[in-house]
């Protein structure tokens, strides 16, 4: 049978027995010393025991006031860390960790979220940008966002979207780019975070795949993330190579403008992977069948910008 426990005293007689006096438990559980020495007097008159030595400055638990206060603690820790479980389990099954290279976050996630949240106010997204040079795990997110070419082992993948290549630049930048030979005269925005080899999404590639013949010699200027790539491009600081998924939104805002037609598709692009066992989980199944939508509504790629237009 269980007890009809006092548990507000039974807690209040525990934080006594803790501070080794009245004010202190007081003030922790944010009542008067006088409501906890009632507590206190009205726990020892049910059990018919007294249960603290009152002292002038501390008080300390009696043999059976040292026994109560311990399983007190034993018992209402544990229901403490039970409730905390739950709580903790009721955020888990509401938010979405999504692990992400920082350049697809900045220049092509973040921008859409919105739309995501708005779909789905009972469910809450968390970015965790990463390089992606370590393989994926899932012990610390749900959902990754990778770049290559598929073989994820032992993961369940699905492809997001391709990539496509192309120049890009500020609008101020078009007077002076007539023609691929007229990059000799500006900076090329290289990415040098692509250890592909010979398939890396580089210049030499677009080149190559195009047909064009790149200047000789080139000035360039290296930046160690895609995202900060495309913002010097978006400041006028010279030409980058387009990657289609994170260029997109800026040339359709007109921050970006193609100089030239020629695009190479890229032999890369991204993929959705997580853990084969919660694949089906709800909350992950809605946030892949929402990005796979977003991926899919992507607008079409402006075509190229003449530079007396």
């Amino acid at each position: 049978m269980i007890i009809n426990l006092p548990y507000p005293t039974l807690r209040a007689f525990e934080a006594v027995v803790r501070h080794s006096g009245f004010s202190a438990a007081a003030e922790e559980l944010g009542i008067s010393q006088s409501a906890i020495s009632q507590h206190v007097k009205s726990l020892e008159e049910w059990l018919g025991q007294e249960l603290l030595i009152r002292g002038v400055r501390k008080s300390r638990p009696t043999p059976e006031g040292e026994e109560l206060a311990q399983a007190i603690v034993e018992g209402l820790g544990r229901i403490s860390n039970v409730c905390a479980q739950l709580r903790d389990k009721q955020r888990m099954d509401r938010t979405i960790v999504i692990s992400c290279l920082p350049g697809f976050a900045f220049n092509w996630l973040f921008s859409r979220l919105l739309h995501f949240d708005i779909a789905h106010p009972d469910l809450s997204i968390s970015i965790a940008t990463d390089t992606g040079e370590r393989p994926f795990t899932g012990a610390n997110s749900d959902i990754g966002i990778r770049y290559g070419q598929g073989a994820f082992s032992d993961l369940s993948v699905d492809h997001l979207m391709g990539e496509r290549l192309f120049p890009v630049c500020a609008p101020s930048l078009l007077p002076r780019l007539y023609s691929v030979a007229d990059l000799a005269h500006h900076t090329l925005l290289v990415d040098e975070n692509l250890p592909y080899g010979d398939a890396s999404p580089t210049w030499d590639f677009w080149a190559r795949e195009t047909g064009q013949t790149l200047p000789e010699p080139l000035r360039t200027r290296r930046f160690g993330q895609a995202n900060m790539v495309t913002q010097a491009a978006i400041e006028g600081l010279g030409v980058a190579l387009g990657r289609e998924p994170l260029v997109i939104d800026a040339l359709r805002e007109g921050r970006l403008v193609r100089p030239f037609p020629q695009i190479a598709r890229s032999r890369y692009g991204y993929w959705l992977i997580c853990r084969p066992e919660i694949r089906d989980r709800p909350r992950v199944q809605t946030f892949l069948d929402w990005i796979k939508s977003e991926a899919t509504s992507q607008p079409d790629l402006p075509p190229p910008t003449d530079w007396g237009d």
